[in-house]
C-alpha cells in the first residue's frame, strides 16, 4: 500500500512533484501554502481535496502519513522535526543552518524505523546513477580532479523574498551549491576536508526589488574542496554563476589516472586515457513529464526518478507507513544534509576569510546562551 501524501509549498517543485506522485500511484491528500489564498489556487489547479496555510493541519491529517517539505529553508526544520515526532516519513529539502540540519539529524536518529531523506534529485537521476557505477568498476582509474559547472539565469523571485536573502537560505551557493556538494560526495564515496570559496552578489536591486530593499543573496560562487584524504584525496573545483540568460548549462566532470567521464546536462560521456575521442555512455534518452521552464532538466528528470523509488520503496510493504531500505539506498540521509550544509557554511567562511576553512561538522548542538555565558565569565572575574 502507498501511504498518503501531504505536500508543502507552492513553488514550482511542488508544483511537478504533485503531478509525478499522482501519476505513480499516490494520493495527495492536503497542501499546504503560505497563505489561504496561494494553498487554494494551487490545490484547484491540482486536484488536491484538502489546503491550508497552517502547517498542524497538514501534519495531523489522518490520511497523511507521508510528507513532502518544499518550502524556505528557514521553515524547513521546524515542519521535518515535528512531522518525524508524530510518526510521519519525511522527504524535505535542505535547512537553513548547520543547527537546523543537526536538529533534524537528531530527530531521524530518534525515530529510525522513520523515513527521512534529502531531496537532493541529482543522486537519482540515471546519468549520475550510471557515472557512480563506471566511478566504482574502476572506468577513470583513481579519482584526481573534480570540475563541475553550473550556469543560468537568476534564481531570484519577482519579488521580495527569501531568494534575496542569504541568512533566509536563498543564493546560488545554498540553492544549487549543496545539490553539488551533495552529489560531488556520492559520486567519489569521500567528504570534503578543507574549502576556498569566493562569493558574490553581482545583482543588488532589479526593476521589482529597489529602493531600501537590496539583494544580499549570492548570484555567483566559485569554490574548492580537498577530498578525502589530506595528503592524496581529489581536488574539486566548482563554478556558479546566475547571471547567464538563456539556456541552463550543467556540467560534472570527473578525471582519473585512467581516464575521464563527463556528464552534460542529461547525457553520460567517457574518454580513457589514450582514446582519440570520447564515448557516449548514456544518450538522453528522451523525457515524456512535464517541461518546466523553472526547474532545470537534470533535476526535473532526478525528481521523477525519485519519485519511482519512492514507490517501489513502499510497495514492498502492506502497511502503507513502512517502507524498504532497498529502492532508496541511494537518498542523501539527513546526516548527508548536515554535512553538506557544513560545507556550505565554511565556504561562507572563506569568502569572508580569504583563506582556506576545515569542515568540522557539528556534534553537539551549540549552546544558544553561549555569548552570554561568556559576558558573564568576564564580568565575574
Amino acid at each position: 500500500m502507498l501511504p498518503g501524501v501531504g505536500v508543502f509549498g507552492t513553488g514550482s517543485t511542488a508544483r511537478v512533484l504533485v503531478p509525478m506522485l499522482k501519476a505513480e500511484g499516490f494520493e495527495v491528500h492536503a497542501l499546504w501554502g503560505r497563505s489561504e489564498e496561494e494553498a487554494c489556487g494551487l490545490a484547484k489547479e491540482l486536484g488536491i481535496p484538502f489546503h491550508t496555510s497552517r502547517s498542524d493541519d497538514v501534519l495531523l491529517h489522518q490520511d497523511v502519513d507521508l510528507v513532502c517539505i518544499y518550502i524556505p529553508p528557514s521553515m524547513t526544520r521546524q515542519i521535518a522535526v515535528k512531522a518525524l515526532g508524530i510518526g510521519k516519513n519525511v522527504v524535505c529539502e535542505k535547512a537553513a543552518t548547520a543547527v537546523d540540519s543537526f536538529q533534524m539529524v537528531n530527530a531521524a536518529r530518534y525515530y529510525p524505523q522513520l523515513l527521512s531523506i534529502m531531496g537532493n534529485t541529482l543522486r537519482f537521476l540515471p546519468t549520475f546513477a550510471a557515472m557512480r557505477k563506471l566511478l566504482v568498476e574502476g572506468y577513470v582509474g583513481e579519482v584526481q580532479v573534480c570540475d563541475v559547472r553550473v550556469y543560468g539565469p537568476s534564481l531570484l523571485d519577482r519579488s521580495y523574498g527569501w531568494t534575496c536573502e542569504d541568512l533566509m537560505g536563498g543564493g546560488g551557493l545554498h540553492t544549487v551549491g549543496s545539490a553539488v556538494i551533495d552529489l560531488l560526495s556520492y559520486l567519489t564515496g569521500t567528504r570534503a576536508q578543507r574549502v576556498h570559496g569566493l562569493l558574490r552578489t553581482f545583482v543588488q536591486q532589479n526593476d521589482t526589488i529597489k529602493g531600501i530593499r537590496r539583494v544580499t543573496s549570492d548570484d555567483f560562487c566559485f569554490f574548492q574542496m580537498l577530498m578525502g584524504p589530506c595528503s592524496g584525496g581529489a581536488c574539486c573545483t566548482v563554478t556558479l554563476n546566475f547571471n547567464m540568460p538563456g539556456s541552463f548549462l550543467h556540467e560534472v566532470m570527473i578525471v582519473g589516472s585512467a581516464g575521464r567521464l563527463v556528464a552534460r546536462g542529461t547525457e553520460l560521456f567517457g574518454q580513457r586515457n589514450g582514446s582519440k575521442s570520447e564515448e557516449l555512455l548514456l544518450g538522453d534518452g528522451g523525457w515524456a513529464g512535464p517541461d518546466v521552464k523553472d526547474v532545470p532538466m537534470p533535476h526535473l528528470r532526478g525528481l521523477g526518478a525519485m519519485v519511482k523509488a519512492l514507490r517501489q520503496s513502499f510497495q514492498a510493504h502492506q502497511e502503507r507507513r513502512l517502507w524498504a531500505h532497498g529502492p532508496v539506498a541511494a537518498a542523501p540521509t539527513f546526516e548527508d544534509g548536515l554535512y553538506v550544509q557544513t560545507v556550505v557554511e565554511a565556504v561562507k567562511r572563506s569568502s569572508y576569510s580569504g583563506e582556506w576553512e576545515c569542515v568540522d561538522i557539528m556534534n553537539k548542538e551549540p549552546d544558544p546562551n553561549h555569548n552570554l555565558c561568556e559576558a558573564l565569565q568576564r564580568n565575574k572575574n
